[in-house]
């Protein structure tokens, strides 16, 4: 069984326990600035400080990032706010080169018309979660942003650990001689129902940090790192995928849920 270690504390000081270029992958969704209501952190800077508190995260990050190391930051903003994403990327970029921009869609409407005769779906398909608003001048958020970013922007990619089978079996043999293909940079990862109350307010699904580190390449001895651990959806991925995970949070009952969820998928891992 691979290492989790799941640390309560401040990311910016746990890694810096950390050696340099001793992670293979960075997995992560920091705090926005929109004003979220964490339990133990105060998710509203002056921007001024958000930016130089960003930057020194990311510089950490950077640090003990290995040669041919990825990052995948996961943002996204608000309606009113909706240079966030590009503001916090600005700053890795400062550090980093942005390899690939992915998006990830939560909920999408595909019209039957645009699906084609095909597929058997005349009236088309609805499909996953978004928060509504109710609002005269904007548009339902559905969609954020994972930059993918390396030193150099020339870290080889394992595309087709996460590719999709050809429709037209044709272009398997034109292309590839495969039946999978590139998956592309738009990402539909919904969401699971939640039935009870949420126990984080800003989880993303352990599918999207998954999905990053196969992205990335599974290898032998890798170590991924999660400076915003919340409640270890990068954890159980990592779990999953048989590689070791460090991650940091701030707040002990995260940490615990964590803890405990990723003891439960150990188990049925073992199974």
């Amino acid at each position: 069984m691979k290492s989790v270690e799941l640390h309560h504390g401040d990311c910016i000081a746990g890694m810096r326990s950390l050696p340099p270029a001793s992670v293979d992958v960075v997995v992560t969704s920091p705090p926005y600035n929109i004003g979220t209501k964490y339990k133990q952190y105060e998710d509203k800077m002056d921007d001024a400080n958000y930016i130089e508190w960003t930057a020194e995260w990311i510089a950490e990050a950077v640090r003990v990032m290995a040669p041919g190391a990825s990052l995948f930051l996961v943002v996204g903003g608000t309606n009113r706010e909706p240079w966030i994403p590009h503001d916090i990327a600005a700053v890795a970029g400062s550090f980093l080169r942005l390899q690939n921009e992915i998006h990830w869609i939560k909920s999408i409407t595909l019209d039957g018309e645009d699906v084609g005769a095909g597929h058997d779906l005349p009236d088309g398909l609805s499909v996953g979660h978004y928060q509504p608003i109710n609002s005269p001048r904007f548009l339902n958020g559905c969609h954020e942003y994972v930059f993918h970013l390396t030193r150099d922007g020339n870290v080889p990619l394992d595309r087709l650990a996460v590719g999709v089978p050809y429709t037209d079996k044709a272009n398997a043999k034109r292309w590839t001689g495969g039946d999978l293909r590139c998956r592309g940079n738009v990402w539909f990862i919904p969401y699971p129902t939640i039935k009870r109350g949420r126990a984080h307010p800003a989880v993303f699904p352990v599918k999207l940090p998954e999905r990053c580190i196969r992205l990335h390449g599974v290898k032998d001895g890798m170590v991924v790192l999660d400076p915003f651990a919340g409640i270890g959806s990068t954890a159980m991925a990592c779990v999953r995928l048989g590689v070791e995970f460090i991650g940091f949070e701030l707040d002990a009952d995260y940490v615990k849920l964590a803890q405990g969820w990723v003891a439960e998928e150990q188990a049925e891992g073992e199974e």
